[in-house]
């Protein structure tokens, strides 16, 4: 029988590996290089924000990042660690899902998929790579069979930014990413010279370095091939590699600087030093180009861009209709059913264009046949004719004009539209003009009445009920027990000044500080994203308002009125615990070891209420430094319980995966398995650790052993060294035994096998001396700790848990009632 039983658990534990193998690997961060059989997608490295390959001095990071847009869609991307600055994007187009998988597959090539598709892959022209490197210089490489060839690398295939030492060489572009308005911008070299253009349908340059005087002259003659970053200058060779020009852009000339190049939305090339911690999101004061109104779009297109405004030139501002915004593009539409009649106008004097240095005449003669050609192309929207040399220019799309001295040279015109024009004043549109006239009065007076009868069917249907009516049932609502008072949204807006005075945003919305007219201080919590009624959202309310208990922050009342859904709490005066131990400056106040000692058992208490003492067991789901409030006296109180039932469904979602709390989630909120009180526990033994250490439980400016807190600590208890797992600011007593109890406390709390934590009540219990701690497990596999506990207990009688018995609960979510986010 025992005999059974031991081939049987070699059979489980060998189904277990290879089920678990390829999740296991792939939550590991790889350092210096990957090999094929090697896939994952963001969810696979979360707790390391997305990264799963670093250099090997872990300089630079390879993996998932959120776009600036959405924080639901994500890019493959090369990132600086020190500046966390972006410095290569492989799908700038086409963001993922976090489940979207990048791919290294047995046969070396390398893909990322977007469901089904392959949205983005190296070419390697048919070769297969061995391995994949990530540079310290932050050069992402593929290696064929021979590990000494590169097939591929990202030096070759910049995006929006060149690195200190990157070549860039004539045939590759450096891209930025497209602004508000769908345009991009582009660098390259070009007949020998480096030239900034905008991506119109037909490109314009706007800058080159052969025009710059600030470049300074090495040789003079030749063409350049090449341009590499070379300590804080630019540098620009031909094709024997003699040095031509450079453009110096910084002062520090330093050998620790790292400087790059990134060209950014707004056209502007600006440079960066990579190293220099404290001014990493700040560039040096040299741009290229040097005058903001160079660029295409500083201004909106037609608008005359000065050094500090922009206004409508005084040739469009003398039209019937002046307006620079609208309608000046469609008379470029070469389609005759759909094209207006057309004529030009004189944009005004002084008007200078910035391609006008840059580009070839469209031809050469006198204003008459240049404005002529221009009205006969469909696709020439403005001109600019310079008298003295009769050259042409024709545009089919224009940017901002600058005001400038090499302007007065020029002659500009616009193409608008006839009917825009006061010289349209013929007999037959004279004639027509009344019955236009009445039959657009016609058709608006017939919407207005069209929407104002809806209006009236979507009320009565919507709103059945008389004033009368709803007036019994509110003053119904508010005779029974334990419902908060309600509010009018007129009285917490005269509370809130106006919403005046911000105490800070959560996950559920923004918080206000009020005063009620009796003097009693209130915190206003605006929802956002709330999907239920007024019946439903009292109902709701009316039970988050009947929790009471001393380490629960209290809701005072309630707004329930139109679309408007807000909380009024207790104002809690020490804000959040996260300031307090998370110090940003020095002269902060430091907690007491007293002091953290309480607010820690104060939260315990609090959640411990919420699991087992209330009608409908809670979960919080969110427990956090910013929710673990703080009064007058630094008594803790635990916020934002029961607001999950309060939100849509979709919005749950987001908030639970993506939000900037991963650090607290407990390892089933990740594998899927069922949700409890137990994943609570593991996010306040996170709590409990960064308020006994003072930081945070992951803190990349750390040496790599301390980085990660949690396994830190583990370490430090197996050798003993429980002083360097507290705040090295606090005075310790040594004969204060509550140190070793709340470290191994904590540690137990975040097991990540959910049966081997123990109950919140178990916790207050052993952090107030009536229950003994004994020694916590000092290690426990994500998944095969879980797997291996049920298997033994179903296999064998005597087997027995490490962890007292009281640890153990089978509670799942659909014996709960949620209250964090889901």
């Amino acid at each position: 029988m025992r005999t059974g039983k031991f081939f049987l658990y070699i059979i489980f534990s060998w189904l277990l590996v290879y089920l678990v193998s390829e999740t296991c690997l792939a939550s590991v961060r790889s350092i210096g290089k990957i090999n094929p059989n090697f896939q994952g997608s963001q969810m696979n490295w979360i707790d390391n924000d997305g990264l799963f390959l670093l250099s090997n001095k872990s300089q630079f990071a390879f993996g998932f990042t959120t776009t600036n847009q959405d924080v639901t869609k994500f890019l493959l991307v090369i990132v600086h660690m020190g500046s966390q600055r972006v410095i290569w994007t492989a799908n700038i187009d086409t963001p993922v899902a976090n489940s979207d998988k990048f791919v290294f597959d047995e046969n070396g090539r390398v893909f990322l998929q977007k469901g089904a598709s392959v949205v983005w892959s190296i070419d390697t022209g048919g070769k297969g790579a061995s391995a994949m490197e990530l540079m310290d210089s932050g050069n992402l490489v593929l290696f064929g069979e021979d590990e000494n060839s590169k097939i591929w690398e990202s030096f070759d295939h910049p995006t929006d930014t060149l690195l200190w030492g990157q070549e860039f060489v004539e045939g590759m572009r450096l891209l930025s990413e497209p602004n508000s308005k769908n345009l991009s911008y582009f660098l390259e070299i070009k007949s020998g010279d480096m030239i900034l253009s905008v991506g119109f349908k037909t490109p314009q340059p706007y800058w080159s370095m052969k025009n710059d005087i600030r470049k300074t002259i090495n040789k003079d003659g030749g063409g350049v091939s090449m341009a590499s970053i070379e300590g804080n200058s630019w540098k620009f060779y031909d094709k024997s590699r003699v040095l031509l020009w450079q453009f110096i852009f910084s002062s520090n000339s330093g050998s620790n600087a790292t400087w790059i190049a990134a060209l950014g939305d707004d056209g502007v090339i600006s440079f960066f030093n990579l190293e220099n911690r404290e001014s990493s999101g700040s560039s040096t004061q040299t741009k290229i180009p040097s005058d903001v109104c160079s660029t295409p779009q500083r201004c909106d297109s037609y608008y005359e861009c000065f050094s500090d405004k922009c206004q409508c030139p005084s040739g469009l501002t003398s039209l019937p209709n002046p307006n620079c915004s609208t309608g000046l593009d469609s008379v470029s539409s070469c389609d005759r059913s759909k094209s207006p009649n057309t004529q030009l106008i004189n944009a005004g004097a002084g008007l200078y264009y910035f391609a006008l240095g840059f580009v070839s005449p469209s031809l050469k003669g006198d204003l008459n046949l240049c404005k002529t050609s221009c009205q006969n192309n469909c696709s020439c929207v403005a001109l600019f004719f310079q008298n003295s040399s009769g050259d042409c220019f024709m545009f089919d799309k224009l940017g901002n004009f600058q005001n400038s001295d090499k302007g007065s040279s020029f002659v500009s015109y616009i193409k608008v539209s006839s009917r825009g024009s006061s010289s349209q004043s013929g007999s037959s549109n004279g004639k027509h003009f009344p019955y236009v006239v009445i039959i657009a009065i016609s058709t608006v007076l017939v919407i207005c009445l069209l929407v104002y009868l809806g209006y009236r069917y979507y009320k009565k249907k919507k709103f059945p009920q008389s004033p009368q009516e709803s007036s019994e049932e509110d003053n119904f609502l508010e005779t029974l027990s334990g419902m908060p008072v309600r509010f009018t949204y007129k009285d917490l807006q005269t509370a809130t000044n106006n919403f005046s005075l911000k105490l800070g945003q959560g996950g559920f919305g923004s918080v206000y500080q009020g005063i009620l007219p009796d003097g009693t201080r209130l915190a206003v919590k605006k929802l956002e994203g709330i999907g239920q009624g007024k019946k439903e959202f009292r109902a709701e309310v009316s039970i988050i308002g009947s929790i009471h208990h001393i380490h629960l922050v209290r809701l005072r009342g309630f707004c329930a009125e139109g679309s408007h859904r807000l909380l009024a709490y207790e104002f809690m005066g020490n804000g959040s615990l996260e300031k307090w131990i998370f110090r940003r400056n020095k002269q902060d106040h430091l907690l007491s070891w007293e002091t953290r000692f309480n607010i820690a058992v104060g939260t315990a208490k609090g959640l411990a209420y919420l699991h087992e003492d209330c009608d409908s067991k809670i979960i919080h789901c969110d427990i956090k430094p910013e929710n673990v409030l703080l009064d007058d006296n630094y008594q803790a109180k635990v916020s934002d319980f029961g607001l999950a039932k309060l939100m849509t469904r979709e919005q749950s979602h987001v908030f639970t995966t993506l939000r900037g709390t991963r650090g607290y989630l407990a390892p089933e909120w990740i594998t899927n398995y069922a949700i409890s009180e137990k994943s609570d526990v593991y996010s306040y033994g996170m709590l409990l650790l960064e308020i006994i250490g003072g930081r945070k439980n992951y803190d990349p400016t750390e040496t790599s052993e301390k980085s990660h807190f949690p396994s830190f600590a583990f370490k430090m208890m197996e050798e003993g060294k429980l002083r360097e797992i507290l705040d090295w600011r606090l005075e310790n007593d040594e004969n204060d035994k509550r140190v070793s109890t709340a470290i191994q406390v904590a540690l137990w709390c975040i097991q990540d096998d959910m049966n081997l934590r123990p109950s919140m009540t178990k916790v207050v219990q052993m952090l107030e001396g009536i229950s003994p701690v004994l020694p916590p497990p000092t290690s426990s596999s994500p998944l095969g700790t879980r797997f291996f506990s049920g298997f033994l207990k179903s296999t064998s009688d005597e087997g027995t848990s490490s962890a007292p018995s009281e640890y153990n609960s089978d509670a799942h979510l659909s014996a709960v009632r949620l209250s964090g986010p889901r």
